[in-house]
Order: structure tokens, then sequence, then C-alpha cells
């Protein structure tokens, strides 16, 4: 591991500006071809795909296609896209799993796009960490509408992280590997979301209701008691034998800070 202690390197989404992303329906003829957004659909039906493909490329956009969330994992990374459709009922990495693994690595907005009509779907996706949920059947104004609102709250920009290292710990989220000065640490996705909060924000006190916000997705829904309990679980394993040499600080009162080497 190198000694400099870099940071997460990133890469991020060339994209128009706000006020382009907004337009994008109405005047994308206008455009040039570096300005159109970069669109991933994330869906098994290839009809489906075939339909947004339609739909968003007749708007403006560029679409990448993905048929499970494996594969989507992938295009992430060669092409990193402006925005994210994912499709909940997938095999193998459904649609919550591959959004899991896509907020380890991104902050890319996602709209999910599903025939499950229950409230409680709609929360586990937003509580997940999705920016928006269409139902199937789905009217395409709608869609492109909301598209195109997510697309302007961003400014079409978005972050994949490669990795993150300093010299204690290292952090390969595309493969969701830990080493702490070269040893593997086997978390568990829960810890993992822990640690990368921590790392994400070092020297910064990080209060128990942030943490239950970033990591669990409910600062209200989740005992507090979860926030003391996992932050013991990782120290063990960060440093197993001999745990309160973490560089995961208490400060007594306000929360829980990570000491960058």
């Amino acid at each position: 591991m190198s000694s400099c202690g870099s940071q997460r390197s990133t890469r991020g989404t060339e994209a128009a500006s706000s006020t382009r992303a907004g337009n994008a329906a109405s005047g994308w003829y206008e455009l040039g071809v570096s300005d159109r957004l970069r669109i991933l659909v994330i869906d098994d039906e290839s009809d489906i795909r075939l339909l947004l493909r339609e739909l968003l490329e007749r708007a403006g956009y560029d679409v990448d296609e993905a048929e499970d969330g494996r594969a989507a994992l992938r295009q992430l990374y060669t092409h990193p896209p402006a925005l994210v459709i994912l499709d909940v009922t997938m095999p193998d990495l459904d649609g919550y799993q591959a959004l899991e693994r896509i907020r380890d690595v991104s902050d890319v907005p996602v709209l999910m796009l599903t025939a499950r009509s229950q409230e409680l779907e709609k929360v586990r996706g937003l509580a997940a960490g999705a920016d928006d949920y269409v139902l199937k059947p789905f009217g395409r104004q709608e869609l492109l509408a909301r598209v195109q609102a997510l697309l302007r709250r961003t400014g079409g920009k978005s972050e994949v992280f490669d990795d993150y290292a300093d010299d204690f710990v290292h952090i390969d989220y595309g493969n969701r590997r830990v080493a702490v000065q070269g040893r593997d640490v086997q978390l568990t996705p829960l810890e993992f979301k822990l640690l990368a909060a921590f790392v994400h924000n070092p020297n910064q006190v990080l209060s128990r209701d942030q943490l239950l916000e970033i990591v669990w997705g409910d600062p209200y829904g989740v005992s507090g008691d979860q926030v003391k309990l996992y932050v013991g679980y990782l120290r063990k394993k960060l440093v197993p034998d001999g745990h309160a040499d973490a560089p995961i600080e208490t400060v007594r009162g306000f929360g829980y800070r990570y000491r960058k080497p």
C-alpha cells in the first residue's frame, strides 16, 4: 500500500449544464454529440430495454443497456452514466441488491422502475438510496419528465468511486474488498457502508442520526443503539488484537470520527 495517503479516486461523468439537461426533450437536436447525457437502463426484459432506448434516444440521450445487476456494475465503470433506470425484479442480483452495490461505488441518480405498487416497496427503494420510483406500466411523458427532473437536480454530473487508500486502510469499492495494512478484512454489507461513511468524511464528527441516515437510510426507524453496536463490530474487525487502537474514535456527547492517518 502506498504511504502517500491517497484519497479515493473518482471518475465524474461529463455532462451538459442543468439548463441543457432540462431542455433535452424539447431541443435536443440543437446540441452537439458531446452534450448528450448517458443513461444506463437495467432490466432483464429486452422489450422494456428496447422501449426505453427508443424513448430516451428520441429525447436526445445516449443509452447503454444491461440485462442484470452484475452487467450493470461493469457498465457503470466502463461508461459512467448521468442517470440509471433500474428494474426491481431481476434474476441473480435483484434491483435492491444492485442498488446497494451502485450506492457503494457511485452517487449517480437512480430511478427505480417496477410493477410492484405496494407503498412499502416504494419506501424500501427510496430508503435504500433510489432517487425516484416509477410504476409499470408507465406513461412515456411522465417517465421523461422524471428523468429530466433528476438530471436538472444533479446537473447531469455524478462520480464513480474507484477506491480509497490511506496509511491504514484500502477500500476497493468495485469488488467490495477491504485491506488493513495489507491484511484482508471481511466485512458485512452494513459494516462496509459504515466504514465508507467514515472514510468519506475524514476527521469530521458524525452524529448517531447522521450515521443512521447515511448507513441505514432511516434516522427514525432504527434504534440509535445499532450505531454503537456496529461501530464496535467494525473496530474489532479492523484491529482484532486491540480494537481501541482503530482510527474510529468516540467523541463523547457528539458521535464518532475517523482519524485519518
